[in-house]
């Protein structure tokens, strides 16, 4: 425990010599800045809530911090077209910091406070990330739902077929092209990544999902919910292994099987059918979400100082 709290010290105490002397601006997202104690701050923040990236060496920290707050400014910047301020209730927010944060052993709004606080990162900043999420969340619920296509009947017949049901505990890495890349490069790159360190530390350095932030981790996800594509994938290989790139809208999937087991189907299908359908739901909104970004982000002009 205290090697790691002095590897954790160490780690802090490089980026203070690099960032802390003096607070440059680094980048600019058309009006929006970057500075370097935003950097700083963000690298702090990402340490907290993924152990892995304490793992990562100094440059490629800053450069996910740097991606995690471009990104971060790119959603707001298309936000503000809808919104004058970046803002939501309070109690929502106080409901999603304990709810998220409850590994910290967080469980109300005044710990959070105070957790933060002693770390030197500011709540303020913490709570406009949560709203950014949020609005960005609803932003696209509002442009794509009608989009979303759930075959219901396909989901009540296979239901009906089963007594038992596979689940699979998940993380991802999607990823795009960049010009004239191919795609044997940029996979080799990714697995380079997985052999030398791990599949999440991959995730922080090459996945272009918000889920990126914790290491590409999603949560257990039922056979039932995935799609026949997927699903194949997925039986095509053990725990600890991942999948071949699979095409999906906005990019490439790759899925890390960190675990299985096997439930059984309730005996009351509507409530399973409804879960099922919105896990289906949220799987195809945070698709057009990796859609809309992209699009967004081709209009915003990017400068580094």
């Amino acid at each position: 425990m205290k090697l790691k709290l002095l590897i954790i010290l160490i780690f802090f105490n490089l980026f203070n010599m690099s960032y802390g002397k003096e607070n440059r601006i680094l980048l600019k997202i058309n009006n929006e800045i970057i500075t370097s104690i935003d950097i700083l701050q963000e690298v702090k923040y990402l340490s907290i809530i993924n152990k892995e990236f304490n793992k990562t060496g100094k440059n490629q920290a800053i450069e996910i911090a740097k991606n995690s707050l471009i990104r971060e400014k790119v959603k707001r910047i298309e936000l503000l077209k809808y919104h004058e301020v970046i803002s939501i209730e309070e109690k929502i927010i106080e409901e999603i910091i304990v709810n998220y944060f409850s590994r910290l052993n967080i469980n109300s709004l005044d710990q959070f406070e105070i957790y933060f606080n002693k770390k030197n990162i500011d709540t303020v900043l913490i709570k406009e990330k949560i709203a950014i999420e949020i609005l960005w969340n609803q932003l696209i619920y509002r442009k794509f739902f009608e989009k979303v296509k759930i075959d219901e009947n396909k989901i009540k017949v296979n239901l009906s077929k089963k007594e038992n049901q596979k689940e699979f505990l998940l993380s991802e890495i999607i990823f795009i092209l960049e010009k004239n890349e191919k795609l044997e490069d940029k996979l080799n790159k990714i697995k380079k990544t997985i052999n030398e360190k791990n599949f999440s530390q991959a995730a922080l350095i090459h996945s272009i999902s918000d889920s990126s932030k914790d290491g590409g981790k999603l949560d257990w996800i039922k056979e039932t919910v995935l799609n026949e594509k997927i699903k194949k994938e997925l039986n095509n290989i053990e725990t600890g292994m991942f999948t071949n790139p699979i095409l999906v809208p906005g990019g490439f999937l790759l899925l890390y099987i960190e675990d299985t087991k096997i439930s059984k189907v309730p005996i009351n299908k509507d409530n399973e059918i409804k879960k099922i359908i919105n896990q289906q739901t949220n799987e195809q909104l945070n698709r057009y979400s990796n859609i809309y970004f992209k699009k967004v982000k081709k209009n915003i002009l990017i400068n580094e100082f």
